[in-house]
């Protein structure tokens, strides 16, 4: 019971995919119990919140401000922003970003947050 409880906030930490040196340490049942409470959670976050949905895994705390600084840390490539404009990121670029556009990035290891 404690791993599942550890493997269900592995998902709200690092989202949907999990990285392969975490998905290494876990059993075949815990991957198929991951990926069905992945599942769960997003059908749910789909049927709440009008036609797109509810994002439940942003902005887990509270942001002191709406838009931030990051460092691009791997080649990415295209990244649209709400008001339709498109942003290159690549390795070593910085930009100033919509906080809740770019927290899934930072939690995958393709931005990094910089702290001024």
């Amino acid at each position: 019971y404690d791993r599942l409880l550890r493997i269900r906030a592995l998902r709200w930490e690092y989202g949907s995919v999990l990285p392969s040196t975490i998905q290494f340490h876990m059993s075949a049942e815990e991957v198929e119990w991951f990926n069905r409470y992945k599942k769960s959670l997003a059908t749910y976050m789909r049927s709440v919140g009008g036609e797109e949905g509810l994002d439940l895994t942003q902005d887990i705390k509270p942001p002191k401000s709406l838009y931030i600084e990051v460092r691009c840390l791997r080649d990415y490539g295209e990244f649209e922003v709400d008001d339709g404009t498109t942003v290159l990121l690549k390795k070593n670029s910085q930009h100033f970003l919509p906080r809740w556009k770019c927290e899934q990035l930072i939690r995958q290891g393709v931005l990094e947050h910089i702290l001024s």
